[in-house]
């Protein structure tokens, strides 16, 4: 299993849709948008090289250096199988 943490989604928005558009948006739906379009590209590489599985995104996981914390609230925003 592989864990991916998207630390700057407001600056990925920021570049493709400009600083003010951006500061009129709130951070989540940052979030969201770039692990969809992350999900979908995830996705097309994975499948395009033979491999299956399932890829998910996931609310209430904290990634620290030292382990994986599940904070309440735990739920699956979006899960696709490939």
């Amino acid at each position: 299993m592989l864990v991916l943490k998207i630390t700057n989604a407001s600056d990925v928005v920021a570049a493709k849709i400009g600083r003010f558009l951006e500061a009129l948006t709130p951070d989540a739906l940052d979030e969201k948008t770039v692990e969809d379009v992350l999900i979908k590209e995830l996705i097309k590489n994975l499948s395009a090289e033979g491999l299956k599985g399932e890829v998910a995104a996931v609310r209430g996981l904290a990634l620290h250096e030292h382990g994986l914390e599940v904070e309440d609230g735990l739920h699956v925003r979006r899960r696709e199988a490939f």
